[in-house]
């Protein structure tokens, strides 16, 4: 008896599927129903290949290791057609792709105008019809749900340091296990998408914004003709009729609202009536609601609605990048509205403040990230970087050698010594270190929050509380001041004890703010809270109402730009300057 080793074996089935396919199977991992292997060789040479020329977009490379595992493990079975026929998940799936747009996914990304024609092609039944339907399938369902779990674009391309790796599929599994014979394709996708009522309600916007876009393109897009000065009730508007409508359109007005236009007379007056909708159009988008018609709302009111659809689409885009332990996180600050929201354990909102960001000019805009917070320092130090000390007080410095002092600095050597002998030119090159003392007038106020991050950002008081009064806040080199910095205090320290085993109330976080014999004191959280910095220029209110906000650093454009090239999407970060000074940004 001649005994053959299991690697001669081993080699000999190798070539035998290499020469015709299904010889010899290895053992298969997939959990679906068994297809048949007649097509094993087609398949194989298709997915080989990194490009499929017949889809919308032909290189799959980004996911051509998850297709070969995904046939490997299935023994190159077909998936999707069973006697010549779409299975019934395939079908639903075109249905799926068809409808992409109400996901805020762009349908033709799925190749959605391409299955009917090759649909019909199945009919002939024919091996090269056959075989390209199902890699197309393989790879459009991979993309699909690969694009409503985390997203399209890594947001680490844009240096928004949030991590999406937790959240992703091993999608070869996922697809082979769960997709393909999957009866209840809808659900099957609800519980991929982001449990998250914020993104519910963002998408349920979309799917009207989408209508409201529709119907001003039949209706026609008539801009407002703009005014030099703003107008008050009573004032003479010339489009006042089409002014109604406008807001009309969007609910701003009632609906069955005429007044401005039931009388002759009236045709062309800017109402009363039409002011308090202005109004509350303002109080949607942002901008001051004084009810006057001047030249920055009528901008607003001239936008397309479909550049509110692409603004809302943006922001589902954004909230599949949150991983899960920040998908719901307790705190939010949501940039371009310069708003800071609080959430209760059961995701309900709590409060909502204003807040102060990194301006847009000058390189200081607030990043986009996630992080834990982990304490509080009341009557903090403020530590200089040495850009600003070199670009903002060493000039002064070396004007008037006691300018640092007058100004409530002081300077220490790298171990926190204070130094009283000093230049401007050991200021400006950072031989030693700047810091501005504790007190009301204290660049960070008297409370900060932090969450130790790569950037030295975080939430701080202001000594500036003035700027809160403006409907656009962009103001700082970074960091974010907060409105109401004692009574976020006592929200953040809710469930915790002070030294004196006491709890944290208002009246102890304001004794602890204006403590002038206890400076820089931290008090660490008994619990981390995850905290968000956002960026989403279309917000869902709980009440359904829809804000939309400026793009003020450009990155729904940014995001745009790279959407508009198809994929693969990038996923390495663009260059950037990384941070190398040491200090507190404010």
């Amino acid at each position: 008896m001649i005994r053959v080793s299991s690697r001669t074996v081993g080699a000999a089935c190798a070539l035998a599927v290499l020469l015709a396919a299904g010889g010899c199977r290895r053992h298969r991992k997939s959990t679906s129903a068994e297809n048949t292997t007649d097509y094993a060789a087609n398949l194989r040479a298709l997915v080989a290949t990194k490009k499929l020329p017949s889809l919308r977009w032909p290189n799959f490379s980004d996911y051509q290791q998850a297709v070969t595992t995904f046939y490997d493990d299935r023994n190159y079975e077909l998936a999707w057609t069973r006697n010549g026929k779409p299975t019934a998940t395939a079908l639903a799936f075109i249905d799926e792709f068809d409808d992409a747009a109400a996901k805020g996914l762009n349908p033709e990304d799925y190749d959605a105008a391409l299955w009917p024609g090759r649909v019909v092609k199945l009919a002939g039944k024919s091996a090269d019809a056959i075989s390209h339907f199902d890699v197309a399938m393989t790879v459009n369902v991979m993309r699909y749900i690969s694009d409503l779990r985390i997203g399209r674009v890594n947001p680490s391309h844009f240096n928004f340091d949030i991590n999406v790796q937790s959240k992703k599929y091993n999608l070869a599994e996922f697809v082979s296990d769960h997709v393909v014979d999957a009866t209840d394709v809808p659900k099957l996708i609800a519980g991929v998408e982001p449990d998250s009522e914020q993104y519910r309600q963002t998408e349920t916007a979309l799917g009207h914004y989408l209508a409201l876009a529709k119907q001003q393109q039949q209706d026609g897009i008539h801009p407002l003709p703009t005014v030099e000065k703003a107008l008050t009730p009573g004032q003479h508007y010339e489009a006042a009729e089409r002014l109604l409508k406008r807001l009309q359109l969007e609910g701003d007005a009632p609906a069955d609202d005429t007044t401005a236009a039931s009388d002759a007379p009236a045709l062309h007056v800017y109402t009363r009536e039409l002011s308090d909708a202005v109004r509350h159009y303002q109080h949607r988008h942002g901008i001051e609601e004084n009810g006057k018609l001047g030249p920055q709302t009528i901008k607003s009111l001239n936008v397309p609605l479909s550049k509110r659809v692409t603004q809302l689409q943006d922001a589902l885009e954004r909230w599949r990048w949150l991983p899960d332990q920040y998908l719901n996180a307790p705190l939010i600050v949501n940039l371009p509205e310069f708003v800071l929201r609080g959430y209760r354990p059961d995701h309900k909102l709590d409060f909502k403040m204003k807040v102060v960001v990194g301006k847009v000019l000058g390189e200081h805009q607030t990043p986009v990230f996630t992080h834990m917070m982990r304490y509080l320092v009341f009557r903090p130090y403020w530590n200089v970087p040495v850009d600003i000390a070199k670009k903002e007080l060493a000039p002064h410095l070396a004007a008037d050698p006691g300018y640092l002092e007058s100004h409530n600095f002081e300077v220490t050597n790298g171990k926190g010594k204070v130094l009283t002998d000093y230049t401007a030119k050991q200021v400006a090159r950072g031989a030693v270190l700047v810091r501005e003392k504790p007190g009301p007038k204290n660049s960070l106020g008297l409370v900060k929050f932090m969450f130790p991050n790569q950037y030295d950002i975080y939430l701080h008081s202001t000594p500036a509380p003035y700027l809160f009064d403006r409907s656009r806040r962009d103001f700082s080199h970074g960091c974010i001041r907060v409105q109401k910095p004692a009574d976020l205090a006592v929200w953040v320290l809710d469930g915790q004890l002070d030294k004196d085993k006491q709890p944290w109330d208002l009246d102890k976080v304001q004794d602890a703010m204006n403590d002038d014999e206890h400076n820089n004191r931290t008090v660490l959280l008994k619990t981390q809270i995850p905290i968000v910095i956002f960026y989403v220029t279309g917000e869902v209110e709980d009440d359904g109402e829809v804000h939309f906000f400026d793009d003020i650093y450009g990155y729904d454009a940014d995001l745009q730009k790279v959407l508009a090239k198809g994929p693969p999407y990038p996923v390495k970060p663009e260059p950037v300057t990384p941070k190398t000074t040491n200090g507190d940004t404010v």
